[in-house]
């Protein structure tokens, strides 16, 4: 089942009985091992994922490539996102200062 064909359903909900919409889900589900479809869960319960996923998907393919390039490339938990004044989005790597703020002391 292609990405298209579940848009199209979630868009244009089958005019059949119930049975027909539940063997669809179950068809699509199927392309998914157990352990994708519970993570998918997982993550969908943070606040603001639906959204955040739309925002995504509505990139252009190179804004999205970069973005995830950027994403793949370092280390999440290291990086801050901001909105200036233009509205304009920035995500940059904390600096080394910041990260030792936040760090608790290892070693003495």
């Amino acid at each position: 089942m292609s990405a298209e064909s579940v848009v199209y359903y979630l868009n244009r909900v089958p005019e059949s009985d119930p049975n027909d919409q539940t063997e669809w889900l179950l068809t699509a589900l199927g392309h998914y091992t157990g352990a994708e479809l519970r993570e998918l869960l997982y993550v969908a319960e943070e606040p603001g994922f639906f959204e955040l996923m739309r925002g995504l998907f509505a990139l252009s393919d190179e804004s999205r490539a970069v973005l995830q390039q950027f994403l793949e490339t370092g280390c999440p938990p290291a990086m801050k996102a901001a909105i200036d004044p233009k509205g304009r989005l920035t995500i940059d790597h904390v600096d080394v200062e910041q990260r030792v703020k936040v760090l608790p002391v290892i070693a003495n």
